[in-house]
């Protein structure tokens, strides 16, 4: 049955107190960094083996196995570092009514740019947090990628499991004393209350081609060109495989669909949790409401790259579609948006906050680069609206509360969705 996923970013009503704290302290680049372009770029070192290596492995594969679907060659290829940033984890914490403990939960932490960012600003906001358990909770199938995430997190203050059967395979403390740790699969993670981040990391995931034909759906299969020696190419399977046969809609309108089983599995898991044991999550992506068809493309050194050329030596990607994430959800959660960049940033008062900044700056070189990064994260042409929000919160986190049965008066409206409605600041 379809359920539902991932929560918003930054601050609610309950944050107002801090704001002028916050914009002292941090600089609207700081705060509002999303690139212009993907950054979607891995070391060397880290990358998967190099192109004609990678191309004979799956001309290999092909040969032996025939056709392999889209979500099978990116899981072949990809590299899927993650980038995110974001305060909401404090908003959404008040907004739940401060639980004691708290567990900050990143998927795909990249480089570990992310926590160190909400470490940062929990450090900032050290007297709201006072009397809460906070940890942080990273789930990262690269060892070498949960090293670089380590040092950047902990330094050398961090130490890997004894056995590899262990749930967490790595963990640490920070300079400030907060625990860190490692897991492989989100199942891992413990139960209890927690904020989920994800920040172009469901873009990442594999997915099932399918185009509509005479006959019936079809899949797109990646196979080896019978014309040009170790070339691949797309082709339409012959008949219907499982993938066709299982995850189209029967309503479906578009006459071609891109599908993503994994994501949908990480959003069942997540609004479990969500539904069980309370807490939030945010996805923030590059994506769609169930209205785009073929997005799958790739990127190498932030240029568009052919997705089947020099196989390894690209990343890979597709737009995400929150829509099939709406309908995985179902009702066990309440979600929002997707919103675009734009309209989360407004409704998280960017425009505010900009002014004071300036008011407050008067070097003209600091002025002309706040307004260059507004115009980059706000800009419709730019990032403004090719990056979509999306979140899940329990039903329990919208109800308005009861002040007894004798008169049936209610308590106070809960705080918005941080990101998802205009905050009165």
């Amino acid at each position: 049955m379809l359920r539902k996923t991932m929560k918003v970013f930054i601050q609610s009503l309950k944050l107002r107190r801090t704001c002028k704290y916050l914009s002292a302290t941090t600089s609207l680049a700081g705060t509002w960094n999303f690139p212009q372009t993907r950054l979607h770029s891995t070391p060397a070192q880290q990358r998967p083996p190099t192109g004609i290596s990678m191309l004979k492995h799956l001309t290999s594969k092909i040969k032996s196995t025939g056709p392999i679907s889209v979500a099978e060659y990116m899981r072949e290829v990809l590299t899927n570092p993650v980038l995110l940033l974001g305060i909401w984890c404090v908003s959404e914490w008040m907004a739940a009514g401060k639980p004691k403990n708290l567990q900050v939960v990143e998927l795909g932490p990249g480089r570990g740019s992310l926590a160190s960012d909400i470490l940062r600003v929990f450090s900032q906001l050290s007297s709201v947090l006072a009397g809460s358990s906070v940890t942080v909770h990273l789930v990262e199938v690269s060892p070498r990628l949960s090293e670089v995430q380590a040092q950047t997190l902990t330094g050398d203050q961090h130490q890997t499991a004894g056995t590899e059967n262990e749930p967490v395979y790595r963990r640490g403390t920070t300079s400030t004393g907060l625990p860190v740790f490692w897991y492989r699969g989100l199942e891992d993670v413990p139960k209890g209350f927690s904020l989920f981040l994800a920040h172009e990391f469901f873009d990442a995931l594999p997915i099932h081609k399918f185009q509509r034909t005479e006959q019936g759906w079809r899949e797109i299969m990646v196979d080896i060109d019978p014309q040009v020696d170790e070339k691949l190419r797309f082709v339409l399977a012959p008949t219907p495989t499982l993938a066709s046969s299982t995850l189209l809609q029967v309503d479906e309108q578009r006459a071609h669909v891109e599908v993503c089983p994994e994501a949908g599995v990480l959003i069942q898991r997540l609004t479990d949790r969500i539904a069980r044991d309370g807490g939030a999550s945010l996805i923030a992506d590059y994506g769609h409401d169930g209205t785009k068809t073929d997005t799958f493309r790739g990127f190498r050194g932030h240029n568009l790259h052919e997705v089947l050329a020099a196989p390894g030596t690209a990343d890979l990607t597709a737009d995400v579609d929150f829509g099939y994430l709406r309908r995985i959800a179902g009702e066990q959660v309440a979600s929002f948006g997707p919103v675009t960049q734009q309209q989360f940033l407004k409704n998280m008062g960017i425009d505010v906050r900009l002014q004071v900044l300036l008011r407050n700056c008067a070097d003209a070189p600091t002025r002309e680069q706040l307004l260059r990064g507004y115009d980059v994260v706000m800009n419709p042409e730019k990032m403004g609206e090719r990056f979509k929000f999306f979140a899940l919160v329990p039903h329990s986190r919208l109800a308005v509360p009861s002040q007894g049965t004798i008169a049936k008066k209610k308590g106070p409206a809960p705080p918005p969705v941080a990101g998802f409605s205009q905050l009165a600041l």
